[in-house]
Order: C-alpha cells, then sequence, then structure tokens
C-alpha cells in the first residue's frame, strides 16, 4: 500500500509540475527573435494579425493576415485555417493575441506561437515589418518631439494606444490635469500607433509610459498603470 501510495504521489508532483509551467501543449510563447526564427523555420505556416485593420496599415510583419479579435467574423474567419496546421498569432502588446489563443485553443487548433510582447517587442528587436502604400505618414519626428518637451515648464508626456485598457482608464484624469494645472503642467499624448518611429526611437516597447520633461531633460518615468495622485506628487 505503501509503494502504491509513493507511485501515485509522483505521478500526481508530475502532473502539477508540467501543468504550471506557464504554457498549455497548444501555445508556446514566443520572444521576437524566437517568433521570427520560428517563422522562418515553418515558412509556410499562417501569421495571423489580430488588430483593427488600421492598425494593421500602419505596418505589420510581413506576410502577415489581418483578423480583427474584436470582428464579429473572427470566429468564421478562422474556421477557413486549417486547425492541424502551426499558427502565428500576435497583436499590438499581447492582450488580444492572448484572448485570441485561449479561444482557437477550445475550438481546436493544435500548435499556437504566440507573439510575447506583440509587435511593439518587434519593433524594439529591429525586426522587418511591411508597411501598406496607403498608410499615413510615420508621426512626429524626434525633432519635433525635442521641441515639446524643450519647456520651463513641466511636460508629462502620455504614450498610448487605442486598445490599452490601462492607457483607457488613466485618460481622464490626464485630461483633468491637463485643464486644471495647466499654468504648471503641460499634458502630450502620443498614440504609438501614429508615432511607431518615434516610440520605436525612445524605446517604448510596453505600455502606458509616462515621462515628465523639463527643458528637454527627462525627470520621471513610469511604466503600466499608476493613479492620478501618484502622477500629481512628481510636480512637486
Amino acid at each position: 500500500m505503501r509503494k502504491y501510495f509513493t507511485i501515485s504521489l509522483v505521478l500526481i508532483t508530475i502532473a502539477f509540475t508540467s501543468c504550471s509551467n506557464g504554457q498549455t501543449p497548444n501555445n508556446t510563447l514566443l520572444s521576437a527573435t524566437e517568433f521570427a526564427s520560428k517563422i522562418q523555420e515553418i515558412s509556410n505556416a499562417p501569421i495571423i494579425d489580430v488588430r483593427t485593420p488600421d492598425e494593421f496599415s500602419k505596418g505589420h510583419l510581413p506576410n502577415a493576415k489581418n483578423i480583427d479579435w474584436n470582428d464579429d467574423e473572427f470566429d468564421e474567419q478562422m474556421e477557413l485555417i486549417d486547425k492541424s496546421t502551426p499558427i502565428f498569432v500576435y497583436c499590438l502588446s499581447g492582450g488580444r493575441s492572448a484572448s485570441a489563443t485561449k479561444k482557437l485553443i477550445k475550438s481546436g487548433f493544435k500548435t499556437i506561437y504566440e507573439l510575447d510582447g506583440g509587435i511593439m517587442k518587434w519593433r524594439a528587436a529591429n525586426l522587418p515589418e511591411t508597411i501598406e502604400s496607403t498608410s499615413k505618414s510615420s508621426g512626429m519626428t524626434k525633432n519635433e518631439f525635442d521641441s515639446l518637451t524643450n519647456s520651463d515648464k513641466l511636460v508629462l508626456v502620455d504614450f498610448y494606444a487605442e486598445w490599452c485598457a490601462p492607457c483607457k482608464k488613466m485618460k481622464p484624469y490626464l485630461e483633468e490635469i491637463s485643464k486644471d494645472m495647466a499654468d504648471k503642467v503641460i499634458v502630450v499624448r502620443i498614440n504609438i500607433d501614429d508615432n511607431k518611429e518615434l516610440t520605436k526611437e525612445l524605446k517604448i516597447d510596453v505600455l502606458p509610459v509616462l515621462h515628465l520633461y523639463k527643458n528637454n531633460i527627462l525627470k520621471w518615468e513610469n511604466v503600466g498603470f499608476i493613479e492620478k495622485e501618484d502622477v500629481v506628487k512628481q510636480f512637486q
């Protein structure tokens, strides 16, 4: 009986360990460089960009197909892809691709490679990107940015994206700061999708990000959600 109990305990321990390593057998989360290498290794596998068509037009991975995660026809379009073949999935920073991946695993896809940190990490790694010929310009230049931050007043720069949930949560109080503290602080909001060259040069590869400048000198920065009171403290 003791021998049986010991063997059972070992089997349970192995099962628990294999289930707690952060991945399922169907899903592999890869860094940008690993993602690029795996694409080269499985060159015929579909690459699915689950962002909006507008985001897609401003820059996407070479040979990627745009299937918007928030589109009502997402499930229908994904059904056209062979579930037995490996697929690659990515979005802006990882949130939508993670949600899409969970759903695709449930629907029967066997092997899914997900880009950790999304196309923001891809850009930060200087990996190739395709831009639609009809897309808008790459946005603000570094010289223009420097001109904005070169002020005797404090300049609070908010790097955001429309699909970033923490960014949306911070937006109302940033607007309040812009209105109520205009004598002390200038608030500048920069959409990273519309200013990808600038954000790449400034090494912005996660969201949200706040930078506080004075006379073009970076005084403070914050990555991730932060409450209004903690931001206002930096103006003292």
